[in-house]
């Protein structure tokens, strides 16, 4: 055993320098670990302290990039929480009970290096701020937000995926000054919500907008001409009927998948040329008339189909009053389908 021992120092120790070896490396942040958590040796600049029934944050050590704090019962973060953490990158505090008043300013500026912060199912009732200028996914969900601070995302260019699923959301929150700098955003997820109206002033750069659960019936004409690069759009669970969609309201170049299930329908409304996915289940819609919302003539199919035609792979009717068979002017136009649900 003595003899064991010795080969693996010697293994560690290489030619006998004066700098710090892997080993005790290793031996060192082994220390450091707080004693409520777990730092597994295969993932070394992970500290794992969820589902620990924490009521405060432990000291953490300096080498961690990934932090686990889900399913406790923190209620508050303080400024000197995290002060050792300067090389954090992932934080997730999901499910705890933090509110903006257990918040204390200044919280998050000791996390220069912060990329993702997870936040979802506390208590918070305002968009925390400030928040890191490196952060590129901040998830919000299941709070009590009712409010965006004027200036809350000034600086955060990098932030590509917002999600505020599940909150107090009201039209005048989420306005074009509240979402002011956040030209980065590729994702923004609104869903469950109280909103009336299609949020104004998202960045040109969104390409995935869920606003799924609100109370939306209307969506303006030339509303997504700002928005070009719009490729999934959920809008189910609203208050959409065809009074509320102008004609060409989703003739967008890039668009891909459309869900418009449980709305107000009574109409198939115009399928874009390049759409491949689209659910309108459990409307009002009774018939089906493939020649009216195919996107181009009869006269042009031929010539479409040449450049591969319209791109309609899916389709999803059932919930409605369409009654089978598919018709056969629909079939005519959208010859890639592969599966019509009625």
């Amino acid at each position: 055993m003595e003899l064991l021992v010795v080969c693996v120092a010697l293994l560690f120790s290489g030619s006998g320098g004066a700098q710090e070896t892997p080993y005790e490396d290793y031996m060192a942040q082994l220390k450091a670990c707080p004693k409520e958590c777990r730092c597994p040796p295969s993932f070394p600049n992970a500290v794992y302290c969820d589902n620990k029934g924490l009521k405060r944050i432990p000291v953490i050590p300096p080498y961690t990039w990934y932090l686990y704090l889900q399913n406790n019962l923190i209620d508050a973060l303080s400024a000197d929480a995290l002060r050792n953490a300067t090389q954090l990158k992932w934080l997730n505090l999901n499910r705890n009970k933090i509110s903006n008043e257990g918040l204390e300013e200044g919280a998050f500026r000791a996390l220069p290096n912060l990329v993702h912060l997870y936040m979802e199912d506390n208590q918070l009732t305002s968009v925390p701020s400030p928040l890191p200028s490196t952060l590129e996914q901040l998830r919000l969900s299941r709070n009590r937000i009712s409010k965006i601070p004027v200036k809350v995302f000034a600086g955060l260019g990098r932030l590509n995926l917002l999600d505020l699923q599940g909150n107090k959301l009201q039209d005048d929150a989420v306005t074009e000054v509240s979402l002011k700098g956040l030209n980065g955003l590729v994702q923004i997820n609104l869903a469950k919500n109280q909103l009336s109206s299609m949020p104004p002033g998202l960045p040109p750069t969104t390409a995935q907008l869920f606003l799924d659960g609100n109370n939306i019936e209307k969506i303006p004409a030339g509303y997504f001409k700002g928005l070009p690069k719009v490729s999934f759009l959920r809008l189910n669970h609203n208050k959409l009927a065809n009074g509320g969609l102008p004609r060409n309201v989703f003739n967008l170049s890039n668009i891909l998948d459309l869900q418009l299930s449980h709305n107000k329908l009574t109409e198939v409304p115009f399928i874009p040329p390049g759409l491949e996915h689209l659910h309108l289940d459990h409307n009002k819609i009774k018939t089906v008339n493939g020649t009216e919302i195919c996107p181009v003539s009869a006269s042009s199919l031929a010539h479409y189909f040449e450049e591969n035609g319209p791109r309609l792979r899916y389709l999803r009717l059932d919930g409605n009053e369409v009654k089978p068979p598919i018709p056969w002017d629909l079939m005519l136009c959208f010859r890639h389908l592969r599966a019509v649900v009625i």
